[in-house]
């Protein structure tokens, strides 16, 4: 004690009590998946409050020279269940969510936990118990005992960065709830007994909270449901919420907004029901809620069924290559993605082969690097530490039970789904997101971190080569952009089934006359090889500006592959809007071929014969037509009064300021609405609508508008000022050269954080020419980069042949919600990845998936 006493007060001054605002990361590792649970703990350094497993803390010691660390020990014992009826029978969900209490495959598996803490000073391993600590002198206990049990009282990291989990029950309260009018008299409800007051229906009925009538509800795609009853009263009256009956209880009930059309929350409940003489607190449930009337519209249609191969008992797999990932609420999307590209070989050389170099090269906070938090993941999953059948209990039954439903207890990506989400204003959140947005965010970001690095990111880069005939004068234009995802259209026209699809139709429309049951729902069966031939099709292209006219003329367009990858990703764009512009999801089943050959999709470039059109920039707003300074551009030396007040440059467009508020309105980014504005030369809301619909999936879609012939911006001038250094030198950092720092800068008026995203936006441009002048000499870019900087993007190119590799499949209706698995192949067999749950797959639903990779046949 006296020698452990005397060290610690040596190092007395680096242990520190955690303040508000300090991360203290007492669950997880930096550099790997253990736990406080895990074999030798958890060592929390008592200095940067970082955890480190068994296997690391001796490498932040050598890096820091930080000593004391406060070691927690758990041990969990599962509670044994002493009912001789084994296991309960699996409990049906009660909410449309995944990863909450009565949600879809909730693991109920209950733990008690022992708890061990310990001080621990290196590198001697001097340790204390924590009932040992009254034992130091004063001046050490007091200190020493303040940082322990702030340590463990504070929130940890993850808590705090945790997300809740996706709940198709999240409502918003109502607009009406704290202003709703109430008619007097009151009508008195009785508490059971209710009836439509315009049908003889006594189920599904709802309470409308202004007069108290009492309605049927809406009827169901199936037939079933109600009339309509309340929705007509709605429309005559305006009275806007209703309660449905039997769902009251003293917790709460289903609220219906009919002005908001959605579910609501309505806090004034038990108000408003005793206005009526309805006690909430005596209510008890006797119908069921809309929650479970959709799950059991879910679980009818099949597609969750099939697509989890629920229906049948899977072998659960275990080891190397085969670990779950648990579901933080709402990480499905990321679990698939990343359980398929760590099945990749590059991403494994990448990351995996090559961790204990990007661990050696970590910063003072690991938690935050993006090379390492990959590359933890990545060995997390391959290397079979965390993929280990279910602890047996004393009786065996229960650890059984757990492996016979495949469940591990995996990785949790905590820190990584921080990392990866920081600053995005979408997979920061806690909402369901989609996969294939996903895919991309993250091959941007390896993108981003492998500039001067071996980038695995590669093997999915691809050319595509557009060509564009002017109808006109039978010129053409070829261009080329990189890609990484081939998106195929879904022609609902090319059914093979088209007559069963016809008569379910008919069956359909009985049956909601008739206020019966639908029939049992038909897919539309699609050929993969008509997918094929919608994306490959020409395509007409509307008011095409004709260099060679110098005029607008029709031409059509044709997209080829100029190389083909690596690893072939193909979007089935499933995912669409309706007339109404409401996101919907095409319920269809496309026969996936397990061997692929798109050799005839090979690009050819310029034939013979064929004349190219010439490279002329086309004017301002390609209205060649209207007077200068009118309604085309303002100049300096006329009268700019009409132009808008943020545009400055000398020729600057004027744009329809009411058509991009509009479209800003519906969610779209504000460049993107600008460009569709100018590129539509100011023809109405119609026509920048359809072109944003059409660019949507452009790289460079919400980048500045950049006008012809100009090197910035079509809204600003390039700064007088020079770009400050800490801003080249924050883009230098990044691997990009002095000069295209420079440029993105100066292009963007000094804004880093737009010229970041530029320069990423038109990083393939600025590889191919980076020849504008950026100094008073006049030496251009090309002059000092030629020789380090590639001349165009680096794409592998080969054959076009494939064969399946892995699949992501999505149910739900939209990508907003919903649940994602994915399929891999692997050692011959298919596999199923669901969450923690890893089982090698006995019928994969390969015509229901949502993004399928295809791999490269060797010749």
């Amino acid at each position: 004690m006296a020698e452990l006493s005397e060290a610690l007060l040596s190092v007395l001054s680096t242990i520190r009590v955690p303040k508000a605002g300090d991360r203290v990361h007492k669950d997880e590792c930096a550099f790997s998946f253990h736990t406080p649970e895990s074999d030798g703990g958890l060592y929390i350094c008592m200095n940067t409050f970082l955890g480190f497993g068994k296997q690391y803390v001796e490498r932040h010691f050598q890096k820091t020279g930080q000593r004391v660390y406060l070691h927690l020990k758990r041990t969990r014992r599962l509670v044994e269940d002493n009912s001789a009826t084994g296991d309960p029978p699996r409990k049906k969900p009660t909410r449309l969510a995944i990863g909450v209490e009565g949600g879809f495959d909730v693991t109920e598996e209950k733990f008690e936990y022992d708890e061990e803490v310990k001080l621990v000073l290196l590198p001697e391993h001097l340790q204390i118990p924590r009932d040992g600590l009254p034992e130091l002198p004063d001046v050490v206990r007091d200190r020493v005992t303040g940082a322990i049990t702030a340590i463990l009282a504070a929130d940890s990291a993850s808590r705090k960065q945790e997300v809740q989990a996706w709940d198709g029950e999240v409502r918003q309260v109502s607009k009406h709830a704290f202003s709703l009018k109430q008619l007097e008299p009151a009508t008195r409800i009785p508490p059971c007994g209710w009836k439509c007051s315009r049908c003889e229906l006594k189920e599904n009925l709802w309470l409308n909270l202004t007069d108290g009538a009492i309605l049927c509800g809406r009827r169901y795609f199936d037939g079933s449901g109600g009339n309509n009853h309340a929705v007509q009263h709605y429309k005559e009256t305006g009275y806007p919420l209703a309660v449905k009956l039997g769902t009251i209880t003293p917790d709460g009930a289903d609220v219906y907004s009919y002005d908001e059309d959605d579910m609501v929350l309505d806090p004034k409940l038990a108000e408003h029901l005793s206005h009526f003489g309805i006690d909430m607190m005596k209510m008890q449930k006797t119908d069921k809620t809309m929650t479970e009337l959709e799950i059991d519209m879910n679980q009818r249609i099949g597609e969750w069924e099939l697509i989890q191969e629920s229906a049948v008992q899977l072998k659960p797999l275990f080891g190397p290559g085969y670990t779950g990932m648990c579901n933080l609420g709402n990480s499905c999307y990321l679990n698939s993605v990343m359980q398929i590209l760590f099945s990749i070989p590059d991403f494994q050389r990448k990351y995996v082969d090559k961790i204990d170099t990007i661990f050696g090269k970590s910063p003072s906070d690991p938690t935050q690097d993006f090379n390492v938090q990959v590359a933890k993941l990545g060995n997390g999953l391959q290397s079979g530490e965390y993929s280990m059948p279910p602890p047996s209990s004393s009786n065996g039954e229960q650890s059984q039970s757990l492996q016979q439903k495949g469940q591990q207890d995996g990785i949790a990506p905590r820190m990584f789904k921080s990392l990866i989400g920081k600053g995005h204003p979408e997979f920061s959140t806690n909402r369901q997101q989609d996969a294939q947005e996903f895919f991309l965010h993250f091959i941007n970001m390896v993108e981003r971190n492998c500039r001067s690095s071996s980038n695995p990111s590669q093997v999915f880069r691809f050319l595509v080569e557009e060509k564009i005939k002017c109808l006109a004068t039978e010129k053409v234009k070829y261009t080329q952009r990189v890609d990484y995802i081939l998106q195929l259209p879904v022609p609902m026209d090319a059914a093979l089934n088209k007559e069963d699809l016809m008569e379910y139709e008919v069956q359909k429309q009985q049956a909601e006359e008739e206020k019966l049951p639908l029939p049992e729902l038909v897919r539309a069966q699609i050929p993969f090889s008509a997918c094929l031939e919608a994306f490959s099709a020409p395509e007409q292209v509307e008011d095409f500006w004709s260099t060679a006219l110098q005029a607008k003329s029709l031409a059509v367009k044709t997209t080829r592959f100029a190389s083909f990858p690596d690893y072939l990703v193909i979007q089935i764009k499933k995912f669409t809007f309706g007339l109404d512009w409401v996101p919907k999801k095409l319920d269809v089943s496309i026969e996936m071929p397990d061997e692929l050959d798109i050799g005839q999709l090979r690009a050819m470039g310029l034939q013979p014969g064929e004349e190219e059109l010439p490279d002329i920039a086309p004017p301002p707003l390609l209205t060649p037509d209207e007077p200068k300074g009118s309604l085309g551009f303002c100049s300096n030396d006329e009268d700019d009064s009409f132009c808008s007040p943020h545009l400055s440059s000398p020729t600057s467009p004027i744009l329809d300021e009411a058509v991009i508020i509009q479209l800003v309105e519906m969610g779209f980014p504000m460049e993107a609405c600008r460009k569709a504005v100018y590129y539509t030369g100011n023809s109405g809301v119609e026509a920048a609508m359809n072109w944003v619909m059409s660019h949507m999936d452009d790289p460079d879609f919400g980048s500045p508008l950049v006008l012809p012939g100009s090197s910035g911006p079509g809204s600003t001038i390039a700064p007088a000022d020079p770009p400050s250094e800490d801003g080249v030198a924050t883009i230098v950092s990044m691997g990009f050269s002095r000069e295209q720092a420079l440029k993105a800068l100066k292009v963007t008026a000094n804004s880093l954080e737009r010229a970041v995203d530029w320069i990423f936006s038109h990083i393939d441009d600025l590889d191919a020419e980076a020849a504008m002048d950026i100094s008073e000499g006049g030496r251009s870019a090309a002059d000092s980069v030629s020789e380090s900087v590639p001349i165009g993007p680096k794409v592998r190119d080969g054959p076009g042949k494939y064969h399946l590799f892995a699949f992501i499949s999505h149910m739900g209706t939209s990508t907003m919600c919903g649940h994602y698995v994915c399929h891999i192949k692997k050692e011959g067999r298919w596999v199923i990845y669901n969450d923690q749950k890893v089982c090698a797959s006995e019928k994969p639903p390969k015509d229901l998936g949502y993004i399928y990779f295809y791999q490269r046949v060797d010749s």
